[in-house]
């Protein structure tokens, strides 16, 4: 294992690697980081003067699963492939690389190009047998201590989403207390503009008109800022059509938690992807778990509403069927005849008479009802949604200024 340095390696830069997987561990993991760039010693215990060592640390606070987002490691492989390098420095195989595949590489490479490598037990050549062999177990246990850490802290936190316990970010409208129980944000303004959202809703049928409606009376919507300076803060601004499906979709204004209902996966290239995940397969999804802003059968109505006005959003986690033309099994869809005091058309007879928003009549499903458009009756009665108290855009509008609150919430 011991390998001598020769006149031909001396004559080549050494570089020494250094790295932590996240910025708090930059901060409070300040010895780990110490015996790093302490391994600077060790190269020129072998040779190497002071300006002849360069020093690679900007990868600290990027995780070594994948090389998609450490340019210092990059830099590091182009350099020894170039024959820049004639030995490569780094605490442990971890800081180097967790991932097998961009380890052996580095080996291949290092063994091309004749160039050491060294970490704090030893000095290697990689193009040596009994080294290579090392170096390769050494790559191959850090990565799998990698998959056993992720498996431990995964596990960790499926265990208490289920019970509903894990603590998540939570939608707007919502707050912890100092005991971390689920409450409804104490600004009274926060929760009229959310009620009005519903309220709207359940009225017209339509995320676009909610929309409109808001504008037309100048009322603003709430935000709080996830990121930035000024993480936290409520700001208000235009509602937008992306806001009110949220609030139709989140079964947190219904008093649920839910957890797992999308699925985050990162491509080759370091790119995150979003998928929604089928109601089925939530994680955990447990009703009444705190106070909500609407009940559940509200929730349910209204979010299938919203599937008709906006097919796209309504994937494999909204419908309990994948395809075909049951898609609407389980559901009673007597609520769909109802019609607003103006006659306006429902959702689904918008689908009906529009081909983009088409709904597949269910003619193979015993017991289903038709949403052809010859099945409808033009009714006076305002039944729309069922909801006590439903918006009627003729009564005076909704003053979030006299509900209290340190935020305007009209303009």
């Amino acid at each position: 294992m011991t390998q001598q340095v020769s006149a031909h390696h001396l004559s080549r830069l050494a570089y020494l690697y250094v790295r932590q997987s996240t910025l708090q561990q930059v901060l409070e993991n300040t010895e780990s980081t110490a015996r790093q760039y302490a391994l600077r010693e060790r190269a020129l215990a072998l040779g190497w003067s002071q300006e002849r060592i360069v020093v690679i640390d900007q990868d600290l606070g990027h995780s070594g699963a994948s090389t998609a987002d450490r340019l210092g490691f990059q830099r590091l492989v182009a350099e020894v492939g170039l024959g820049q390098v004639g030995l490569v420095l780094g605490l442990e195989v971890s800081r180097l690389a967790r991932n097998s595949s961009d380890w052996h590489q580095l080996l291949e490479i290092c063994a091309l190009t004749r160039t050491l490598i060294l970490d704090e037990e030893g000095l290697y050549d990689p193009a040596t047998f009994n080294d290579r062999l090392l170096l390769g177990l050494k790559g191959t246990m850090s990565e799998a201590e990698l998959f056993i850490l992720r498996a431990r802290l995964q596990g960790g936190i499926l265990n208490k989403a289920r019970r509903g316990a894990l603590k998540l970010t939570l939608p707007i409208g919502f707050v912890y207390t100092e005991t971390d129980v689920v409450v409804l944000d104490p600004d009274l303004q926060v929760q009229a503009s959310i009620r009005e959202v519903f309220r709207s809703f359940a009225h017209t049928g339509s995320a676009f008109t909610t929309v409109r409606h808001f504008r037309q009376q100048h009322l603003l919507f709430p935000r709080r800022l996830r990121r930035g300076a000024h993480q936290g803060e409520l700001v208000w601004a235009e509602i937008e059509h992306h806001d009110v499906l949220r609030l139709l979709h989140h079964p947190a204004y219904a008093g649920a938690y839910v957890y797992g209902r999308s699925r985050t996966t990162k491509t080759a290239d370091g790119k995150l992807h979003i998928q929604d995940v089928p109601r089925a397969n939530w994680v955990a999804l447990v009703r009444e778990a705190h106070v909500g802003y609407i009940s559940w059968e509200d929730f349910e109505r209204e979010r299938v509403t919203a599937c008709f006005e906006q097919p796209s959003v309504c994937s494999q986690a909204f419908f309990p069927t994948t395809r075909g033309t049951c898609a609407l099994a389980g559901f009673d869809p007597l609520w769909l005849l109802r019609r607003t005091d103006d006659g306006a058309l429902s959702p689904a007879q918008r689908a009906a008479y529009h081909p983009r928003l088409s709904v597949p009549e269910p003619k193979h499903c015993p017991g289903e009802y038709s949403l052809s458009t010859h099945s409808w009756a033009r009714s006076g009665s305002s039944r729309w949604g069922g909801a006590p108290g439903a918006h009627d855009p003729r009564s005076p509008r909704l003053d979030l200024g006299s509900t209290g609150g340190s935020h305007p919430a009209s303009r």
